[in-house]
């Protein structure tokens, strides 16, 4: 076994180990000393993987016939652990005053890293999985364990939501399981190795046609209700608005991309069979429709998480017309937005911690005036809302617009001009909710002292400031990179 094997072994076993340690802490402090521990050494071996990924860009680092390190692996596996890695740091503060939930204090962190680390397990083996059997096997874990975050707070709210996205997603899940078992008998497989990349990339140019896209209309199809694609989003905002705030930006900023890397393999694996129109039309229709659905709610007053989890629905839209367009500006317009959606998202969930303290009602409707009663919290929020409606100097603004100039490169000017004039509605709608949450004059004035949450959330504004600039100034050298070419032919 090599190193880089070893490492690729370890990474989902510690979040494994840690879930099953966490079951002798004597107490709900103990608990989150070793959930911080694993936290660091997980992110310590996925940085490692991580580089090894880009460094071998663009061709494949290591491979097997279960796992793969290429350039995709290496930024979806970066997206996953960031995220996860700031989630487990943030969720002592959140459980502090999270309530006792099913159980009591202890057991209710216990329940809680538990669940947690064997979500942030599976997430972080899916970019790796070289094999769309075990892929779907892999995305299957992430929504039981996830489900079980999602109803933390016992609330009947919350155990609605969790109970739709369990449905809603394994639906979708059947559906897709139908599309791997119409592939596999189309591929004549002798085993789940030839559900492999490599083995469908291989067999892709002597396949039927018609039955290869009918199988990967119904693969995609399924996968899209994870995905959060609209019209099969409908279990998103409820479950965004009632899981935990670092939950809900796990599942935002690191599950729906993750799960979209799959489909985006599948694309890539089967291509030779499918051709190039049939691919743009399922992407560039999922994008703009979600795009369109997703506009009217950003216009609405809606609670914090609720108008993040809408703009989650925008963003992966704009990820699919990325995709669907698919020339190397497009690409890279992706990869952009990927990591600057996963900062700024994950920002504002974060920033959901102190505003719930202070402002308990903005649970049920939407923030006004928190700049009078938390400077603080609402620099997070002015962070967060002017990166995800994509006013420069985010790098969201760059992505945006090297996805529209890939899709007039790729000769859908008409696509280009309607995703447009939706996305600068989408602008309009995020830059009313923060005029109207920092200075809206019917807010709450905030209940007692400033909480030590909202110290945490400004330090973790100026991290993602930081790390938002950086973005737009790689934005500028990425296009032709290794990694887009990467991206584009060593993704399956």
């Amino acid at each position: 076994m090599t190193s880089t094997e070893a490492l690729l072994i370890a990474l989902p076993a510690v979040p494994v180990a840690v879930a099953a340690l966490v079951f002798l802490a004597p107490s709900g402090r103990v608990a989150d000393r070793i959930n911080l521990f694993g936290a660091v050494l997980t992110a310590a071996i996925a940085a490692t993987l991580v580089v090894l990924a880009l460094d071998a860009a663009p061709g494949v680092a290591a491979s097997g016939s279960w796992f793969t390190l290429d350039v995709a692996a290496g930024v979806f596996l970066a997206l996953a652990a960031a995220v996860g890695f700031a989630s487990a740091l943030v969720s002592p503060t959140y459980l502090r005053h999270a309530g006792r939930s099913w159980f009591g204090e202890r057991r209710s962190h216990v329940y809680y890293y538990a669940a947690f680390n064997l979500f942030w397990a599976a997430l972080l083996a899916l970019p790796l999985a070289a094999n769309l059997a075990l892929a779907w096997l892999l995305i299957e874990a992430t929504t039981a364990a996830s489900a079980l975050l999602v109803t933390f707070s016992g609330k009947r709210s919350a155990l609605e939501a969790g109970w739709k996205y369990l449905v809603l997603t394994t639906l979708g899940l059947g559906v897709a399981l139908l599309g791997i078992v119409v592939l596999y008998a189309a591929v004549g497989g002798h085993g789940p190795a030839s559900l492999g990349w490599d083995a469908l990339a291989r067999s892709a140019a002597g396949l039927p046609a018609r039955t290869t896209l009918f199988a990967f209309v119904l693969i995609v199809v399924g996968l899209a209700a994870k995905i959060g694609w609209a019209p099969v989003h409908n279990w998103l905002p409820d479950a965004h608005s009632e899981a935990p705030p670092p939950i809900s930006a796990l599942l935002s900023a690191a599950l729906l991309p993750t799960v979209l890397l799959i489909a985006w393999r599948t694309q890539l694996a089967l291509a030779p069979a499918l051709g190039q129109t049939a691919v743009q039309e399922l992407f560039l229709g999922f994008g703009l429709v979600s795009l369109a659905v997703a506009v009217p709610f950003l216009w609405r007053p809606l609670p914090w998480k609720r108008l993040l989890a809408y703009s989650s629905l925008e963003h992966m839209g704009i990820i699919a017309l990325g995709i669907g367009f698919g020339t190397p500006l497009a690409i890279a317009g992706v990869v952009i937005h990927l990591a600057g959606h996963a900062i700024a998202k994950s920002l504002g969930f974060y920033t959901a911690i102190p505003l719930l303290r202070q402002d308990p009602g903005a649970a049920r409707r939407a923030a006004r005036g928190v700049a009078r009663f938390s400077p603080s919290t609402a620099g997070a929020m002015t962070v967060s809302l002017v990166s995800l409606a994509a006013l420069p100097p985010s790098p969201l603004f760059a992505s945006e617009l090297m996805v529209l100039l890939g899709g007039i490169e790729a000769g859908l000017l008409a696509v280009a001009a309607v995703a447009a004039v939706l996305l600068a509605l989408g602008f309009l709608g995020l830059a009313h909710a923060l005029l109207e949450g920092l200075y809206g004059g019917r807010g709450s004035r905030g209940t007692g002292p400033r909480p030590r949450s909202a110290r945490a959330v400004a330090l973790l504004s100026g991290v993602a400031v930081v790390a938002l600039l950086a973005l737009t100034v790689a934005a500028c050298v990425l296009p032709g990179s290794d990694l887009v070419r990467g991206l584009m032919g060593g993704g399956a």
